[in-house]
């Protein structure tokens, strides 16, 4: 797996550029890995991350769109605003966890 630098860490992540440890992750790695794809973090973004990665050590992989509609409230509409085009893979990104299966 290749290792790169992000906010001053060095990162492994899979040959997508997903991070590979959960561990690894914080916010300020989650800033630049968002401003990397075009998205600049609001409360809500911050949001549906924190649900995301609080489900991720629960359920132990990545959440859907449609989980987080239905488990995490937020409607996929309002996922679609906050992480145009492919939602399930911008937020799985930014959170520093795997792609959700599914999502191609």
């Amino acid at each position: 797996m290749p290792t790169i630098e992000i906010a001053g860490k060095d990162i492994d992540v899979n040959e997508e550029g997903f991070l590979t440890k959960y561990d690894q992750w914080d916010e300020a790695i989650a800033k630049v890995l968002a401003e990397q794809i075009g998205v600049e973090m609001t409360d809500e973004h911050w949001k549906i991350v924190n649900f995301l990665r609080s489900d991720f050590k629960s359920a132990g992989e990545t959440a859907t769109s449609r989980r987080v509609q239905v488990v995490g409230g937020f409607p996929i509409k309002e996922q679609f605003v906050l992480f145009p085009k492919k939602p399930a893979k911008k937020m799985a990104y930014i959170a520093g966890l795997p792609k959700p299966k599914g999502c191609v």
